[in-house]
């Protein structure tokens, strides 16, 4: 293996070109779970990480953030809390709604997904714009929860999430940028 983790995982990542649509570059993660070895070095990274943090639940944003969310979670001795696209949980649910480049979406939880005062990280696969796990943030907080980081695999720092949640106060921690 290369000696430094984080370039090992970025080194997997998937460059696909014009992908939704011309001048768009996607980064793909699909390739770093498909290898055993990347997989477990990327959920390495985000353990040795937070093994000594004081957190009650991993919150993971859908889809790919259910991934890594619900594997650390399991790896901390937590429990997981998805954070849902709308019209997706059968219980009682929350909603937020943020805006997207073009129109508006919205992330819903369960109302009883986290009690007041729960330590929780926040964790999805890709920070962009920063609007989905802002709004998946701003849930977490109005059930009571203290959002202890936001972390994601990728940052993709041009497209301004990554200041949009430090603004917040939000602490933040990325494996990489592109």
């Amino acid at each position: 293996m290369h000696t430094d983790p984080v370039n090992y995982v970025r080194n997997a990542i998937r460059s696909v070109p014009d992908w939704p649509k011309p001048g768009v570059t996607f980064r793909d993660i699909t390739p770093v779970l498909q290898d055993p070895q990347s997989f477990r070095v990327l959920v390495d990274l985000f353990v040795y990480r937070y093994m000594r943090q004081r957190l009650d639940l991993v919150a993971g944003i859908d889809a790919r953030g259910f991934i890594l969310g619900a594997v650390l979670a399991y790896e901390l001795n937590l429990g997981f809390v998805p954070v849902r696209k709308k019209g997706k949980l059968p219980f009682h649910t929350l909603a937020e709604e943020y805006t997207l480049e073009y129109g508006n979406a919205t992330v819903e939880m369960h109302s009883d997904a986290v009690k007041p005062g729960q330590r929780v990280l926040l964790i999805d696969d890709l920070i962009a714009t920063g609007g989905t796990m802002l709004a998946a943030a701003k849930l977490l907080q109005r059930l009571g929860a203290n959002v202890v980081e936001a972390a994601s695999i990728i940052d993709l720092p041009e497209l301004g999430g990554s200041k949009a949640l430090k603004e917040t106060g939000l602490p933040l921690y990325s494996v990489c940028s592109f």
